[in-house]
């Protein structure tokens, strides 16, 4: 069992759903895929439920691009910040019974993390709080890692036909969209970058799950399905504005 690893991208909101949508359809085809990605401007993600009017309650985010997610979940500020992309076949090879794979996520990052003698913890399902009903970064829910009692990691998921998409952001530095929420090198005083970081948490992936990580590059009927998906549906409004 390998993983292929898809080359880190800096793109725009709708591309980044789109690549990530692409990674959920090539699961069901059995392609398990991995992926890392920063945003090539500030961006308000929209959880799939929320409405779009959410973005008017919080200062400063409704002057930002924005974009809907497939997942569920609260809005999310990206910007100093880490994306990852994870996208597993069906079948209990991938997916054990009774796994989650946020928390298993979220322990590898920490995992990563310790390379830096930066201590995380994994939030416990007893141990929700709602700091803010509008940004997700103030949600600690269970599976969420924390660092100092800020969370610096949260994850969301979809399935479609068994397969599983997951992704998140880790938090990186404080943006001063969301000055409210200090990121790792805020909290830690050690200045990460993306690459670094990254390349961390690509090898604790491996060590954690004894899976290969198989540099890829996207097959040409993956960019053509992921500019479709990026112009048809992630930049539209009847998509963006569905709710």
């Amino acid at each position: 069992m390998q993983v292929r690893l898809l080359p880190p991208a800096n793109w725009d909101g709708p591309t980044n759903m789109a690549a990530d949508e692409v990674m959920l359809e090539s699961a069901i085809l059995g392609i398990p895929g991995l992926r890392f990605y920063t945003w090539s401007a500030p961006t308000v993600s929209l959880g799939y439920f929320q409405p779009a009017s959410v973005r008017d309650r919080q200062e400063g985010l409704a002057s930002l691009s924005y974009v809907r997610r497939a997942t569920g979940g609260a809005t999310l500020v990206h910007h100093h910040e880490l994306t990852y992309a994870m996208a597993l076949p069906p079948g209990s090879a991938w997916q054990p019974r009774g796994v989650s794979w946020i928390c298993r996520m979220h322990e590898i990052i920490a995992a990563a993390l310790s390379t830096w003698h930066i201590a995380g913890q994994i939030v416990g399902c007893e141990e929700e709080k709602k700091l803010s009903d509008v940004v997700c970064f103030m949600h600690h829910t269970p599976g969420d890692l924390v660092v100092r009692g800020h969370k610096v990691a949260g994850s969301a998921q979809r399935k479609s036909r068994g397969a599983l998409l997951q992704h998140g952001g880790i938090l990186l530095r404080r943006s001063p969209y969301t000055p409210m929420l200090p990121g790792i090198s805020d909290l830690a005083a050690v200045d990460l970058d993306a690459d670094q970081v990254r390349l961390a948490i690509e090898n604790a992936f491996v060590a954690r799950t004894k899976w290969p990580l198989e540099p890829a590059t996207w097959a040409e009927c993956e960019m053509q399905r992921m500019r479709q998906l990026a112009q048809e549906k992630y930049s539209a409004k009847a998509w963006n504005l569905k709710r």
